[in-house]
């Protein structure tokens, strides 16, 4: 079933394997079944990462052998022409996901729940918690 058209930009060091760089590290826990997952709902994946040349082939190569090919790879669409006079070095992408984000990288599992059920989330004393799953305060107020 297509959910959704939109584009996630995925890092891969310490994102979908261990960092390891410029080795290739361990594949990070259901990372695999999950991208190629959210692939099958629709969503374009777009690798985007700081690897180029022989490192990135590498990076790309790790992923094919496990059954993930990439809508693009640092670029917003497969084929594009990235000319540094004329465009920005941000890509077009809906959503990004890499452990470096505010608060670290929750976990495979967590990502797929946030992406699909749209959950909202902020960090709370170091760690990531879902909106959904937090308990609300009470307003003490005049009016409230």
């Amino acid at each position: 079933m297509i959910k959704s058209n939109k584009k996630l930009a995925i890092d891969f060091d310490g994102t979908v394997v261990e960092d390891a760089y410029p080795g290739i590290g361990k594949a990070k826990t259901f990372a695999f079944e999950t991208l190629k997952k959210l692939q099958g709902e629709g969503y374009r994946l777009i690798l985007w990462t700081y690897r180029h040349g022989k490192s990135l082939e590498d990076a790309i190569e790790f992923c094919r052998k496990n059954g993930l090919e990439f809508y693009a790879v640092n670029s917003s669409f497969e084929g594009e022409v990235f000319d540094s006079e004329t465009q920005s070095r941000k890509i077009d992408a809906d959503l990004f996901i890499d452990d470096r984000n505010l608060g670290g990288f929750p976990g495979w599992g967590e990502i797929y729940q946030i992406i699909n059920e749209r959950i909202e989330f902020q960090v709370a004393g170091g760690e990531v918690h879902a909106y959904s799953k937090m308990k609300k305060e009470k307003k003490k107020g005049l009016f409230w």
